[in-house]
């Protein structure tokens, strides 16, 4: 006999609307049928729990049942159910199934009675008030785009493991504003199980004392437990050394512990704290995952109702807008879909109340210490409120109808209602809304949902493959960036314009005379589906947003700031991030623009200062934890990227990012070095150690690995390997630097030290004239793009499965040119370090 019950049949058998039975005007509950001498009724319970709980209902709209020596009433009617939760709610608090969890967590939200329950949820009810929720959905959405940014296009998902880590990072960060490590948050899920399964058996038990002996089930439990309180404090506790008052006060924790308990006159302790923690990490994760799993099966059944549910988002909620409780409430049809969802497949399968003094439930004479027992998935499938309640029909819903209070009741009903229920509808469709937008899952043969029966009815089994929503071909490199974005950017292989026109010289780099090098073959012309430009300016909405949440900017720097237009520079240099990745890419050369920015002032004519800057931030990338007051906000928001860049990539890919992050930032520090000792280019540092620095100084090596994030997969290995890649990612970034030199020169001869600027190296070094210098710079553009299609030729002839990346480094090139002569970034000089 086991626990765990597979099932997906009709648990309500058809029937007349009920009336009284003569049992009923009896006013004692009827027993049901088919106890067995010493079990009862434990054992049809344990087969089947639905399909059991739901025969009842033809018994009364209460039933007794035993289990083993006790006796149980179930309540089978919705109405019936209604009164006890609502009139009754006082006289009849929680019974045997949560005061198993009472035990291991206390007295929270979840388990507290009475003036105890109410002043807590007064002390929580400001963390789902109205005004908080635009704030939540950004975060939802920020997390499931993050979620599904991480699939790849052909990957076999396990849905409801993939969904209960999104419940629970959506929860985390929500109401925590916190991250768990990815140990912690396998290590939450593997121990729920055990935490459900215990929490079962528990409450069967005839005698509570048997929860105390060592048996495998209570020892599982409880090592569950400690695991849940491991977590919990991780969530709780994680934020405390980094966050400021400002930024902690809004979370849960932080509510909580600047309230002060009516009851007590005393502050809550840290046993509250995680108490209320433990409540919202369990009821806000398995619930909302195995909905969100179920939400997705149902979509695969019925690829009708997808269709209309993906056009109801582009007409009220555009890809790249940010939710709004305003948008939601114009998602009629899709809120249909989630409530048939929740309807057809709601997760709780029975929960208890104990009748402490006898009361009267509808006709029914309930002594006192009777327990109460009703399961939400049978009164959710009755045929007489819910026609052909197996069927999935999501129109039972429109224009009101089939709400049907208190047939209807999710979330409960009384002053136990759940305080989270408006959070989980927008998480939800939020949720839902992300990844139907990015992927089309297909179902993969044998693998469909199915009903697991716990105290929760969960689903598990589902497989999906997936396919990107709108299948792209490749794009082609400088000719799709100059269409998406500027038309004045070149087209590939032209030299870009310049300050002036030069006069034709000796090339200082080649020894060439200045003829004209030969055009680069033009590049594949393969077109995708249009970024709408709406996507990229909401991107830098948000980029200015995180900018001053992270103090890197003050509102008074932001104007100017904004004017550099960075969004722009990713928008023709990765043609095709959406969603996450868009906001890493503008987040991260944000950062590394204000980061340069603080070497035009001290830092960068003193390598002590310069080193005190960067060595912290080089420790990152190894995993250190050290502060540096100074420059506090751009440590602790490069920590954040570091960790958005790495996650879900492979060891190969984070270790070429550390070191390539390293040596971008190493520069720094030596350009600061030479200033201070005057060998600056021309000045001791020759042309060739001048430009190896500027390589690896420009960031290119690594935004060409943000590549690999965006596409969704590492590089074939083996080209990795290849001697031509490693000339064609130096040929990038070389092309790119000598871009953003022409366009930075005015900028750079205004500083106070000499700069490292390749036109103002050839006019001190070789004695050019300025023109001669620009020509130099321009023909030897020309050259590394003519020099990189044909490594590109030969290394697609090698590795044709990596013709995205290779395309992509073209791109890189023709978006910064496309950008540099725009942006209003070297208008101007700066005025020296933010910070």
């Amino acid at each position: 006999m086991s626990l765990l019950t597979e099932t997906r049949k009709l648990i309500v058998p058809p029937r007349a609307t009920r009336g009284p039975s003569p049992l009923a005007r009896a006013a004692v509950p009827p027993p049901a049928p088919g106890a067995v001498p010493g079990l009862g009724h434990a054992g049809a319970l344990l087969r089947d729990p639905l399909g059991f709980l739901g025969s009842l209902a033809r018994h009364g709209g209460v039933v007794r049942i035993r289990l083993g020596p006790r006796t149980v009433c179930v309540v089978t009617d919705a109405r019936l159910v209604h009164t006890l939760l609502v009139a009754l709610a006082h006289d009849c608090p929680r019974g045997a199934v949560q005061d198993t969890l009472r035990t291991a967590f206390g007295d929270g939200l979840l388990m507290s009675e009475g003036q105890a329950h109410r002043d807590r949820r007064r002390i929580i009810q400001p963390a789902f008030g109205p005004d908080r929720m635009g704030e939540y959905l950004a975060v939802m959405q920020q997390v499931a785009e993050e979620r599904a940014g991480r699939w790849r296009p052909g990957q076999v998902l396990d849905v409801a493991k993939e969904m209960n880590h999104l419940a629970l990072e959506i929860v985390t960060r929500s109401l925590f504003d916190a991250r768990l490590s990815e140990d912690a948050t396998v290590a939450f899920h593997r121990a729920l199980p055990d935490l459900v399964k215990g929490q079962i058996v528990q409450s069967l038990y005839p005698n509570p004392a048997l929860a105390r002996l060592p048996l495998p089930v209570n020892r599982r439990f409880d090592d569950a437990v400690r695991v849940l309180n491991r977590v919990v404090d991780q969530a709780v506790n994680g934020r405390t050394a980094t966050a400021t008052a400002e930024e902690g006060r809004r979370t849960l924790p932080a509510l909580l512990r600047a309230a002060t308990d009516p009851g007590t006159g005393c502050p809550l302790t840290e046993a509250d704290v995680r108490s209320e923690a433990i409540t919202m990490f369990g009821a806000g994760t398995e619930t909302v995952s195995t909905t969100l799993t179920w939400l997705l099966d149902e979509l695969l059944r019925h690829p009708e109702v997808e269709a209309r549910i993906l056009a109801e988002l582009d007409e009220h909620l555009p890809a790249g807008s940010v939710p709004t409780p305003e948008a939601l409430a114009r998602l009629t049809y899709t809120r249909s879909v989630t409530q048939e969802v929740v309807r057809l497949h709601a997760p709780n399968a029975f929960l208890m109340r104990t009748a402490q003094v006898p009361v009267e439930l509808g006709p029914y004479r309930i002594p006192a210490g009777t327990e109460l027992l009703y399961s939400l998935t049978a009164l959710h499938r009755d045929p007489v409120r819910y026609p052909e309640p197996m069927s999935f029909r999501p129109e039972r819903w429109q224009d009101g109808g089939g709400t049907g209070r208190p047939s209807f009741l999710p979330f409960g009903a009384g002053k136990h209602k759940c305080i989270g229920e408006a959070f989980a509808w927008a998480e939800l469709t939020v949720a839902a809304a992300t990844i139907l937008r990015r992927w089309r899952p297909v179902a993969v043969p044998g693998a469909r949902a199915r009903e697991v029966v716990w105290t929760t009815v969960q689903a598990q089994g589902l497989r999906v493959r997936l396919a990107p929503r709108g299948a792209r071909s490749p794009r082609g490199g400088a000719a799709a960036a100059s269409r998406e974005g500027d038309a004045t950017s070149s087209p590939e292989g032209t030299a870009p314009s310049s300050p002036a026109e030069p006069p034709p010289g000796r090339c200082p780099f080649t020894g060439a005379t200045g003829a004209t090098a030969p055009a680069a073959p033009p590049a594949a012309t393969a077109e995708a589906g249009p970024r709408p430009p709406r996507d990229l300016r909401l991107a830098a909405d948000r980029h200015a947003d995180w900018a001053l949440r992270r103090g890197l900017l003050t509102p008074a720097e932001l104007p100017r700031y904004r004017a550099y237009a960075l969004h722009e520079l990713i928008g023709h240099a990765f043609p095709r991030a959406r969603g996450a990745e868009l906001d890493l890419l503008v987040d991260v050369l944000g950062w590394f623009t204000i980061l340069d920015d603080c070497f035009d002032g001290s830092p960068g004519r003193h390598p002590a200062e310069a080193r005190a800057l960067v060595d912290p931030l080089i420790a990152v990338l190894d995993g250190a934890r050290g502060t540096i007051p100074s420059e506090s906000r751009l440590l602790l928001s490069w920590r954040e990227l570091w960790k958005r860049q790495t996650a879900s990539m492979s060891p190969e890919w984070r270790a070429r990012a550390a070191r390539e992050w390293r040596a971008c930032l190493a520069t720094f520090p030596a350009e600061a070095d030479h200033r201070s000792r005057g060998t600056v280019p021309a000045l001791g540092l020759d042309l060739t150690d001048t430009m190896r620095l500027r390589r690896h100084g420009s960031c290119l090596y690594p935004f060409m690995n943000i590549l690999e994030r965006v596409h969704g997969a590492d590089a074939p290995a083996a080209m990795h390997a290849e001697p031509a890649l490693h000339r064609l990612r130096a040929n990038t970034a070389d092309a790119a630097t000598l871009i953003n030199d022409l366009y930075s020169l005015k900028r750079e001869e205004r500083q106070a030290g000499a700069a490292f600027n390749t036109v103002l190296t050839l006019q001190r070094a070789h004695g050019c004239t300025r023109g001669r210098a620009v020509h130099a710079v321009r023909t030897r553009v020309v050259r590394l793009r003519q020099e990189s299609e044909e490594l590109r030729r030969e290394l697609l002839h090698r590795h044709p499965a990596g013709r995205w990346y290779l395309d992509g480094t073209r791109e890189l090139v023709a978006g910064v040119q496309a950008w540099t002569s725009t942006s209003d970034r070297y208008l101007v000089p700066d005025r020296g370090p933010r910070r």
